[in-house]
């Protein structure tokens, strides 16, 4: 059996506070292949950029509590020290964060900003790094690159400015691309676009891409697997046709269900989660999902609110739900598969 390119092993990260100890994330386990996209989706508050950022070792050691297992290319990194995570960050992996605008410096130029990472892992010349954002500005598609090298990040519109987050995020060609929702504000045309290039280079490079997102509709375009996370756990994982095709938690289906489908009438009003996620200071006992569910009762009187379900540790379509997969298959049959 080939040992995952990117393995993650019971990944815990928690924050103390002066109200109690924030379990950010508990047990989450995955795994990516070079070449494919994992896409992680959940609610705000659900651990997706929490877990991200521990991947990358950006979280302060002294407010942080880290436990588990990141191993990168055979390469443990919770125990890395920070000189080799600074050597690793950029060069072997690199993240496109949620909002360009507050990302880029406003102070200098694009092309300075790019070049600086190349110049860092390469010790190439000011000319070099120079010539480097120029070529990365012609490849993330931002057109009259050699003049506009020298723009500052106010002078881009918002998808341009993505670009630029792409093109210093892949100048080192790192092997991971974390992608934390790089189309967030972004309008559906200019999202198309993104992701498009996202996948361009993908497919030259074979680089390892995490995509975190709250759109389900970017997961199904981009994704080989998914990842479902809640209250900083995993619920659900599989390949992208399986799980979004035949989901079998009740909190992917409820996912699903507030989505806003082209074919529905206009009048028909989305179907969203009931309530509000849990505080992760004090998560709810058993299954952290119990409090919003409504199929507690049926999968047994006290069930979901005891012992925590674990996901099954197998590859393939796995879920943590007390459920029978007779009650799922029939509650999926008779009562989401249309609202889908």
């Amino acid at each position: 059996m080939t040992t995952p390119f990117l393995s993650v092993r019971d990944l815990t990260v928690a924050f103390g506070t002066e109200d109690g100890v924030v379990h950010a994330v508990d047990g989450l386990s995955f795994d990516v292949e070079k070449g494919t996209t994992l896409g992680i989706v959940g609610e705000s508050g659900s651990g997706k950029s929490v877990t991200n950022l521990a991947i990358l070792g950006l979280h302060d050691p002294a407010y942080t509590k880290i436990g588990g297992e990141i191993t990168l290319d055979g390469r443990e990194l919770t125990r890395a020290s920070p000189r080799e995570m600074e050597r690793l960050r950029g060069n072997k992996v690199a993240m496109i964060f949620q909002d360009p605008l507050t990302s880029l410096s406003p102070y200098h130029t694009v092309g300075r900003q790019i070049g600086e990472t190349f110049r860092k892992h390469t010790g190439a010349s000011r000319r070099e790094a120079r010539d480097r954002a120029i070529e990365m500005l012609r490849r993330v598609g931002i057109p009259h690159a050699a003049s506009r090298v020298d723009d500052h990040p106010h002078q881009f519109s918002g998808g341009m400015r993505q670009r630029v987050m792409i093109a210093m995020a892949l100048v080192c060609d790192p092997d991971l691309l974390i992608a934390d929702e790089p189309t967030t504000a972004l309008d559906v045309t200019v999202q198309a676009q993104i992701l498009d290039l996202l996948k361009e280079l993908q497919d030259q490079s074979g680089t390892a891409i995490i995509m975190v997102t709250h759109d389900l509709g970017v997961v199904a375009r981009t994704a080989h697997e998914v990842l479902v996370m809640y209250a900083g756990r995993a619920i659900e994982r599989g390949a992208v046709r399986e799980v979004l095709g035949t989901p079998r938690h009740p909190y992917t289906w409820g996912l699903l269900s507030s989505m806003p489908k082209l074919r529905s009438p206009v009048d028909v009003p989305l179907v969203p989660v009931r309530g509000t996620p849990p505080s992760l200071i004090n998560v709810p006992p058993g299954c952290p999902f119990h409090p919003r569910c409504d199929y507690t009762e049926l999968a047994g009187p006290g069930l979901c609110r005891g012992e925590r379900p674990e996901l099954a540790p197998h590859r393939g379509h796995g879920d943590a739900c007390y459920l029978t997969p007779a009650q799922k298959r029939t509650i999926f049959t008779e009562q989401i598969k249309d609202k889908l």
